[in-house]
């Protein structure tokens, strides 16, 4: 007889008649959701709290991150989780793009939560091969955002976060995206899959903006000075502004324009989809030059 350590530490003698994780077998399905299967724990779900939902996620998800820009819905996330009361101990490490275009008052909050949670890692990633913003405008030029949107948003957002998820091999993360906030996000679920197979969970997706607020103000969150300006949902200096009365919360971002999303929670941008155009040619052609030259050898 094993005892309970020995049963953990020593390689399998003997299988119980079905493959699990510490099994001998050399190939080994992937778990991926089905779509009955994603729409029934969607259900279940949604009739939950957002705490009962982070401590599913918690003891259901592997390599689990929460992305963040620290806006209202990122916060409260991450103080319930520093609050979870679980069996289960795990720590949800942070990933917080840094398009160095971000407010200095958002940056002041990152480094405020950063000492109230010390023991949760902050892994920040910027655009490639540059680390301030004067850096960005000498390698791309000036007002990027505006020359060409769908660039500067793969630049600034798209590649770091690809990078991130490929750096730290991210197979969950939590967002702070809710349906109130309106556009495409009327429709959230709670449980969603990406085009590249990482889950995603939207735990506040039933939630207000005044219930996240309310949250915030009755646990002490520290929370962005600009909310106190006017503004609700805020990203880059050059494409945010105040929301005034009875407009949608997200209203001031690229106001004026049809763009609600920058590309990190649409399926793919415009240029990702170019980029993967051109890698796609390039693999036909190199193939392509492979035939040639074996037909020439023979």
């Amino acid at each position: 007889m094993f005892s309970s350590s020995e049963w953990e530490e020593a390689p399998r003698r003997e299988e119980s008649g079905y493959a699990s994780a510490s099994s001998n077998h050399a190939s080994f399905a992937d778990i991926v959701f089905t779509k009955p299967h994603l729409r029934f724990i969607n259900q279940q779900l949604k009739q939950l709290e957002p705490q009962d939902i982070l401590r599913w996620c918690i003891t259901t998800l592997p390599s689990l991150y929460q992305t963040t820009a620290f806006g209202l819905s990122g916060l409260a996330t991450l103080d319930m989780l520093s609050k979870l009361q679980s069996p289960v101990k795990s720590q949800t490490d942070l990933i917080f793009l840094d398009t160095l275009h971000h407010f200095p008052e958002t940056l002041a909050l990152v480094e405020k939560i950063k000492k109230k949670y010390g023991n949760v890692n902050v892994h920040t990633y910027r655009p490639a091969a540059v680390e301030t913003p004067e850096e960005f405008t000498t390698k791309y030029g000036e007002h990027l955002w505006e020359s060409s949107e769908d660039l500067y948003d793969w630049i600034a957002k798209i590649e770091p976060q690809q990078r991130a998820y490929a750096d730290l091999q991210v197979k969950a993360v939590l967002t702070g995206r809710r349906r109130s906030q309106g556009g495409k996000r009327k429709y959230l679920d709670i449980i969603e899959v990406d085009d590249r197979g990482v889950v995603k969970v939207n735990p506040l997706a039933n939630w207000t903006f005044d219930q996240v607020q309310n949250y915030i103000f009755e646990n002490d969150v520290p929370y962005n000075e600009l909310l106190d300006r006017g503004y609700k949902s805020i990203g880059d200096w050059h494409s945010t502004q105040p929301v005034a009365n009875g407009e949608e919360e997200r209203s001031g971002r690229w106001k004026g324009r049809q763009k609600t999303e920058c590309g990190i929670h649409n399926k793919k941008s415009r240029y990702a989809q170019l980029l993967a155009q051109q890698e796609s040619k390039e693999r036909e052609e190199g193939l392509s030059r492979s035939l040639n030259t074996q037909l020439q050898v023979v």
